[in-house]
């Protein structure tokens, strides 16, 4: 009766990296048997290691953040990016920061003392507004900045940039504003008198929501003619955004209630991961980023503005506003009644 065995030997241990390696094992395949016997017969195995990408770190995703520091206690409320540079401007104050990472910031100072409360970017320029004045300004590059005059005394609350033109909403008014450069600016109204808090301009259209409580919103594709529209419920509707083809506002007064809309027309009502109160949403690398205030250390994420994932801040804090800019969150606390050098970075 014929056996049969069979020996080999084991492979090299071999590891992956940038350069390919090749593990040569050597393996003695042995055969025995009564006629006649086989000689023994040496095979060579050759291993090829795949070689793996070098880990770097991964955009901003809003899923793990990192606390910085601000130059200064102060009401930071707005930052945005631009030109390779975070801008953050305070309430109260002539008070403005920049950083080109969100990590390391340096101290700048605006024409005036104001209730700066808003701060965008688009067409090369800065542009922050203030509350219950007629004052802007204006800079290149968040450094340097030039005071501007908006068309009337209002509560400006919010400015955006979008389709070649800035557009700035006032609070409690119908009062709205244009502008080619953030410079020469020209009056507008809004459909209504509303407490008007937040506009974004995405899709072809702008769009402003009302800090009610309201269901009112507006909707504009050049910032000169407004039209109403309505939202799904009457909330204290604090911040809109757009990306991904989709608008997304979130509320506050420790709601869950968040919207979302293809057209800035039809709305669609959707659920946060808890009752906050909602101070800002933004969008960048495919994530929408809520933070929460009141104080607190929640934020939330969402591919789609439906489906939302609660996610945790450094500490609790009045977070203010949000936005994205070289592949990093940025969240800045503070606001219009409290004051902190706090903010943090994703990642």
């Amino acid at each position: 009766m014929k056996q049969n065995s069979m020996k080999f030997g084991t492979v090299g241990a071999f590891s992956i990296g940038l350069v390919l390696l090749l593990v040569m094992a050597a393996s003695t395949f042995t055969t025995s048997c009564s006629n006649p016997p086989a000689a023994p017969v040496t095979v060579t195995q050759i291993v090829l290691a795949v070689p793996t990408k070098t880990a770097t770190p991964l955009p901003g995703t809003g899923s793990s953040w990192t606390a910085q520091t601000l130059p200064r206690s102060q009401h930071w409320i707005s930052v945005t990016y631009g030109n390779g540079v975070f801008v953050a401007v305070g309430y109260g104050s002539n008070v403005a920061a920049t950083s080109p990472d969100g990590i390391n910031w340096t101290e700048r100072s605006l024409p005036s003392s104001q209730p700066w409360y808003s701060v965008t970017y688009g067409n090369g320029v800065f542009v922050a507004i203030a509350n219950s004045t007629a004052v802007a300004a204006t800079s290149l590059d968040g450094i340097t900045w030039t005071a501007q005059t908006l068309p009337s005394l209002s509560n400006w609350i919010s400015v955006t940039y979008g389709n070649g033109v800035f557009v700035a909403v006032a609070y409690a008014d119908t009062a709205a504003a244009t502008s080619p450069d953030g410079i020469t600016w020209t009056a507008r109204t809004l459909p209504s008198a509303q407490s008007w808090y937040s506009v974004t301009y995405g899709n072809g259209v702008f769009v402003a929501v009302v800090r009610g409580p309201s269901n009112v919103a507006a909707t504009s594709p050049n910032g000169i003619t407004w039209t109403a529209r309505t939202l799904p419920s009457s909330q204290y509707w604090y911040s809109v955004i757009y990306g991904n083809g989709v608008f997304v506002a979130v509320s506050e007064g420790g709601s869950a209630v968040a919207v979302t809309s293809p057209d800035g027309i039809t709305w669609t009502a959707r659920t946060l991961p808890s009752p906050q109160y909602w101070w800002s949403v933004t969008y960048g690398n495919g994530v929408f980023v809520a933070v929460a205030a009141d104080p607190s250390a929640v934020a939330a994420t969402s591919l789609d503005g439906i489906t939302w994932t609660p996610r945790t801040l450094p500490s609790s804090q009045v977070w203010a506003s949000a936005t994205y800019g070289n592949g990093v969150f940025v969240a800045v606390a503070g606001g219009a009644n409290s004051v902190s050098a706090v903010a943090a970075t994703s990642p």
